[in-house]
């Protein structure tokens, strides 16, 4: 039986990782990603989270791990989390008091399984070998044949699912996703994701000229705070398509509205920014209780093993930007076969090992 846990060491990484290419989506701009990376040690045995955020959230990060984390034992997981929420009270429940938790949470989790040497999906409960994936970018800011190469690349590597962006030329995004329906061909489903950029005329409008190219999954269509908008897309939008949301939810309150609005088709959740694992638990329960297909926001790695773990998953988003820098810094990251992430169960915790040297480059 182990002994108790105490947490002796902790750190916080930032890391900032320029984009290939320009990317925007409807609503945003960017050119470069920012990664705070978590790393808890009870011993020789270590832990990794991260948060996809601003470099701000390190600075609460190092503020929460200093007074609430190290000096803990790592089983008392629940209760450490229950105080890390009480404290950011007065900074705010959401944004970078919720990402910078996320990342400490996510990090205790792979701990906790690391320290019993079992992979974290054992830890949690496995529900399935595997999780399909779809291909995720398209970016607005794209050109056609960028467009083509990429969407292309995920259908010949045997992906059945690729989302692009749309919304930054609404007039134009019917045309786009012809092009991106003819790149992929007829048996990949097509998905676009509008980050909230059209009103609910546009949406609705649009949903059916999209419905044209056999688009099966319609994103944000409009912004994921107007739930009554949400709902009245998902009341006209054409048989067959999923209307999605939930990736800017912070709070397990958050994903009840949304449910309980019935603005959705599919619960989007992100473990980055949820609270971590343990908020993304949350909103599986909640999917779970009501019926509701749950499916993963960007960072893969960081949702492969809790997303076997669930029953309501579906799948997991495959994301450019965050594939690029998980591939660059964790020895560990599981490479799809066919369109389907599978955890590798001979790793302890995530399986995810800091390639250091590689990552220095991009250290804050």
């Amino acid at each position: 039986m182990l002994s108790r846990c105490e947490i002796t060491k902790t750190e916080v990484l930032i890391y900032t990782v320029p984009t290939d290419a320009p990317e925007s989506d409807g609503t945003f701009a960017w050119d470069s990603t920012t990664m705070v990376l978590v790393r808890l040690w009870v011993g020789d045995v270590w832990g990794i989270g991260y948060t996809y955020a601003d470099a701000a959230a390190g600075a609460m990060t190092h503020a929460l791990l200093d007074k609430l984390v190290r000096g803990r034992d790592a089983f008392d997981h629940a209760a450490v989390l229950q105080e890390m929420h009480r404290q950011i009270r007065n900074s705010g429940e959401v944004g970078v008091s919720a990402m910078a938790i996320a990342a400490i949470d996510n990090a205790l989790w792979d701990l906790r399984a690391r320290l019993l040497d079992v992979p974290l999906v054992s830890l949690l409960g496995s529900v399935r070998e595997g999780i399909p994936v779809y291909g995720s970018g398209g970016f607005t800011s794209y050109d056609d044949a960028q467009l083509i190469e990429q969407c292309s690349g995920w259908a010949a590597q045997g992906f059945g699912m690729v989302k692009m962006k749309v919304g930054t030329h609404p007039a134009d995004d019917p045309r786009r996703a012809k092009v991106a329906r003819n790149a992929i061909g007829d048996r990949v489903k097509l998905f676009v994701d509008a980050n909230g950029a059209y009103t609910v005329t546009q949406a609705i409008e649009l949903a059916h000229r999209f419905a044209e190219q056999g688009v099966r999954w319609f994103e944000e269509p409009v912004s994921s705070d107007n739930l009554e908008g949400l709902c009245a897309v998902r009341s006209r939008a054409p048989l067959g398509m999923d209307i999605a949301a939930g990736e800017y939810g912070y709070t397990a309150w958050y994903f009840a509205r949304m449910l309980q609005a019935s603005a959705v088709s599919v619960l989007q959740a992100d473990a980055t920014r949820c609270g971590g694992i343990s908020g993304f638990l949350d909103a599986s329960a909640l999917c779970w209780a009501a019926n509701m297909p749950l499916s993963s926001h960007c960072g893969p790695s960081m949702h492969l093993h809790v997303c076997c773990a669930v029953p309501r998953a579906i799948h997991m988003e495959f994301f450019h930007d965050h594939v690029r820098i998980e591939r660059m810094f964790f020895d560990g990251f599981c490479e799809p076969a066919n369109g389907v992430m599978v955890p590798d169960r001979t790793r302890a915790g995530m399986g995810l090992e800091l390639k250091e040297k590689d990552a220095a480059r991009y250290l804050v």
